[in-house]
């Protein structure tokens, strides 16, 4: 399954990959509209979720041989 995704994926062009990101971008904006309290999130915790979610992408960009 993860190889056919794979593949999927190498298919994609920069627009497409742009476009995705924007809506993203734009589903998040109808959540936070949807649930305002969201927007009550500490920013400490906001911090430390950011730095767990970039550990593994930036230690396989920069630090990972192959």
């Amino acid at each position: 399954m993860f190889n056919k995704m794979s593949q999927r994926v190498k298919q994609l062009g920069i627009w497409d990959i742009a476009l995705i990101k924007w809506s993203v971008f734009f589903a998040t904006v109808i959540i936070v509209k949807l649930f305002p309290q969201l927007l009550r999130v500490n920013y400490p915790a906001l911090i430390i979720l950011l730095v767990a979610c970039m550990l593994k992408p930036m230690y396989r960009f920069w630090f990972k041989k192959q």
